[in-house]
């Protein structure tokens, strides 16, 4: 089953119980599956791929807010962000913990041979493309670099 039809499913599901805000963290998610669809040159079917990166990306957007509300004191706001943020990352692939992450980028390391920093490109691809929706980008660089330094 597609995003768009899990999204749909439970906007209906949320309709009945009127819950307003999961409502309105499921309509934003459909919105931008919608958007992402009708974008010029874009396909008409997102790969799970693609879906899982605009998750991901809406997902950041509400952490971003999140950050800034509470730096202006604006603490319902932020709440409300945050509340947002776990409805939308309902529908990411379970997170992994940063040992696992370690773990992984070991392997790719030794796997390529990367000896220094100036195999981090090589190792950031790879690492991107085996970890994509499981750890954000971040998180990665972080432990790319650490593991090269």
């Amino acid at each position: 089953m597609s995003l768009k039809s899990k999204i749909e499913k439970e906007i209906i599901s949320s309709m009945k119980s009127k819950d307003s805000l999961r409502l309105e963290s499921l309509r934003a998610i459909k919105s931008a599956i919608i958007l992402m669809e009708t974008k010029s040159g874009a396909k008409s079917n997102p790969s799970h791929e693609d879906e899982i990166a605009l998750l991901q990306k809406l997902v950041k957007q509400r952490k971003e807010s999140a950050t800034i509300f509470n730096s202006q004191g604006r603490i319902d706001l932020a709440e409300k962000e945050i509340a947002q943020e776990r409805i939308i990352s309902e529908f990411l692939p379970k997170q992994l913990s940063i040992e696992e992450v370690t773990t992984i980028i070991k392997e790719i390391v030794k796997r390529i041979n990367a000896e220094g920093m100036g195999d981090m490109g090589k190792v950031m691809g790879l690492a991107t493309k085996e970890l994509s929706g499981k750890s954000d980008g971040k998180t990665i660089s972080q432990i790319v670099r650490s593991i090269l330094n």
